[in-house]
Order: structure tokens, then sequence, then C-alpha cells
């Protein structure tokens, strides 16, 4: 890991920007945190737009997370931000974008070829980046994992032993497969559906909320669309973590 910037924000936060070899990331941290007493940490998931346009969205939650004594940390997806095209992504977004723009059926060839790639190569590098910040004398476990494409949160929880419970957010297609993960995820989740985001399939967002095999899961659920979420939710995210990382 090499830091590339650091700079304390106006709440006693500690921003820094950092790369793992290619992948660009960023860690925040409370101004608490020390050798001593170690942060526990969130890997928080951002969407595939790149970092640069969710900046906003993402510093909002690691305020919220900072406050409650959390650092967290991001990095950017295969393919978005400045990383390297992909143009097989590139490929199977747009098919996805043509077909729902269309009316027509998305299939489950269109949807494995959008998500199971970003998976099968987001989820190394997520744990790679995992092994780089517990490094770091002023973070510490558990670590949990909140938001992003949530078929990369549920391959995590399921593979990822140090991840103790996640925040997932019910709004991208999902494959078939990962269904049968989904089965094998025994952490407690907490998963935040938007009812009417029209880019959600919920009933298949109900569907892999029932397939998860945890003791402890829960669904929050409000309505409105996918920029709608109210702050009663994100409330009760921060309450999830505050229970199962302190």
């Amino acid at each position: 890991m090499h830091i590339t910037s650091e700079q304390r924000l106006d709440d006693d936060i500690v921003e820094r920007a950092f790369t793992l070899g290619e992948i660009p990331g960023i860690l925040w941290t409370p101004a608490s945190a020390t050798p001593s007493a170690p942060a526990p940490l969130i890997l928080m998931g951002p969407p595939p737009l790149g970092l640069g346009r969710v900046y906003p969205r993402l510093l909002a939650r690691a305020r919220r997370a900072a406050a409650d004594g959390f650092a967290t940390a991001t990095i950017e997806l295969p393919g978005s931000g400045d990383r390297p095209r992909w143009p097989a992504a590139e490929q199977a977004r747009a098919e996805l974008c043509r077909a729902m723009r269309a009316g027509e059926p998305v299939t489950d060839e269109i949807i494995d070829a959008v998500i199971l790639p970003l998976v099968d190569k987001a989820v190394p590098e997520w744990r790679a980046a995992l092994d780089a910040l517990l490094a770091l004398p002023e973070i510490g476990g558990p670590v949990g994992c909140s938001g992003g494409v949530i078929s990369i949160g549920v391959r995590l929880a399921v593979v990822e032993p140090r991840i103790v419970a996640a925040g997932l957010f019910a709004g991208s297609v999902i494959p078939r497969t990962m269904f049968e993960e989904a089965r094998r995820v025994t952490i407690p989740l907490h998963v935040l559906l938007q009812w009417d985001d029209e880019g959600n399939d919920r009933q298949a967002a109900l569907d892999l909320f029932d397939a998860f095999g945890s003791q402890e899961k829960t669904l929050h659920a409000n309505m409105g669309g996918h920029t709608g979420v109210p702050q009663s939710a994100g409330d009760a995210a921060a309450q999830f973590f505050t229970r199962h990382l302190r």
C-alpha cells in the first residue's frame, strides 16, 4: 500500500488516498484511532461509477462511521474511474442498459456477463486491500462490509472470515448462482431495500434475502426510489454496525 495524500478534515477525520498496485482507494480514520486504541474497520463498497463521482456520498458515510469510532475504506472497482478500461464489461453493461430501455427481459446470460466477472475480479482485490489495511497499527478488527454491488458483498461474506457483519444494499441485478452462495452466508446481515427503486428487481432482492443462511438478518425496506434513502435508514445501519463491531 502506498499513501499518495493525507489530510485532516474539519471534523477530526484523517483522510488518506492510497494505491494498492494499480488500484486507487481512500481510507478514513477517526483522529482518536491510535496503535494503543485501534479502530474497527468497515469496508465501504462503491457503485461501479468511479470514486470521483460518488465521493460525496462515500464521505458522508465515512463521517457517520467515524463519529461512531470506526475507520472506513473503499477501493476503485475494476474498470471504473481511472483504472484501465475493461471492454468486455463495458459491452455487457451496454447490453443490459439496452434491454432495460427497450423493456425487454433481462436474461440470465446478460446478468451473468455483467456481474460474475466483476465479482471474480473485485473480491480478491478487496481481500488484498484488507490485508494491507489491517497491517496499519491504528486499524484493528473486527471488520464489517457495507454497501456497493450486493453480489460482491455476498461473495466477501462467504470467503472472508475476518468480516463479521455486513450491511448490504439491494439495488443491482443478481445472478442465479448468487442465491446458492447466499445460503452459505452465516454472519449477521442488515439489508437495505428501496421499495420503488426503478433499477432493482424487487422480487429478486426479496428472494435473495430469503436465501441468506444467517441466523440474524434484518430487511430494512423504505418507500422511494434509488436515491430516496431516508436518514432513518442510515441511522439503522449505523446502529447495526455498532452492535456487531463494538
